[in-house]
């Protein structure tokens, strides 16, 4: 049973940072391109970065050179590291293999306020 695992959410000031994990288990990990998604009220849940089971990164043009995406296939986790902070950043986070399948996890909560 594939299940997911986010966390490292919170609130932080605009220009601030988050570390975002997310530990995957019941899914083959290091064979599956991973990715984060995120959904503001009343928008669609989102692809913002991906990483494929070599490495390669890739991302929104919304977040480009502010998130990094990495994994850890021996931990099977995946990080988002997520600098200079918008208020626009925020949303709920999730992460999913790419293409994404269901279940999707609970998520974690980002909220970029003063």
């Amino acid at each position: 049973q594939v299940q997911l695992v986010e966390s490292g959410g919170g609130l932080v000031q605009p220009g601030g940072s988050l570390r975002l994990s997310c530990a995957a288990s019941g899914i083959i990990f290091r064979f599956n391109a991973m990715g984060w998604y995120r959904q503001a009220p009343g928008t669609q849940r989102e692809l913002v970065a991906s990483i494929t089971t070599g490495g390669s990164t890739n991302y929104a043009d919304s977040v480009k050179g502010r998130f990094t995406v990495s994994r850890d296939n021996a931990k099977n986790t995946v990080y988002l590291q997520m600098n200079g902070l918008k208020a626009e950043d925020t949303a709920i986070y999730y992460c999913n293999s790419v293409p994404f399948y269901p279940p999707w996890g609970q998520g974690t909560q980002v909220t970029v306020s003063s």
